[in-house]
């Protein structure tokens, strides 16, 4: 359904330090391909089995802010992979949310989740759903 996710940062170096490890570390993510928009904004776009999660500095000029109420979350194989999400990302700048990760059980079954916030204050899930 979705060809790729974009989120502002207002440092662009420091969001590819932070996902350069994240994404690279944890799902073995290639570095991004990186250009400048046509408006002379920097753009950062990592492809990963068919995905695509982007990084911008805003066009319209204004600072980057999380949207309320967002969630990025990435797939992840295993609870072990979630847990090295949210540890990787919290050695490099996230802030670490909600509950601490590990399994949730619900009406949408059971799930293996963890929550932080990136640099910029981006909300970001890592997720493995149980069969």
């Amino acid at each position: 359904m979705f060809n790729h996710i974009m989120v502002g940062t207002n440092d662009i170096e420091r969001s590819k330090a932070f996902y350069n490890t994240v994404l690279g570390t944890v799902f073995g993510a290639a570095p991004p391909h990186a250009d400048t928009a046509a408006s002379g904004h920097k753009r950062l776009f990592y492809r990963h089995e068919g995905s695509t999660f982007a990084v911008t500095q805003p066009i319209n000029n204004e600072p980057a802010a999380p949207a309320n109420g967002a969630t990025v979350a990435f797939k992840c194989a295993s609870p072990e992979q979630v847990q090295a999400f949210h540890d990787i990302a919290v050695m490099n700048g996230a802030t670490s949310i909600e509950d601490p990760p590990g399994l949730r059980v619900g009406t949408l079954g059971s799930h293996h989740l963890a929550y932080v916030l990136d640099p910029d204050g981006n909300k970001l899930c890592a997720i493995y759903r149980m069969r």
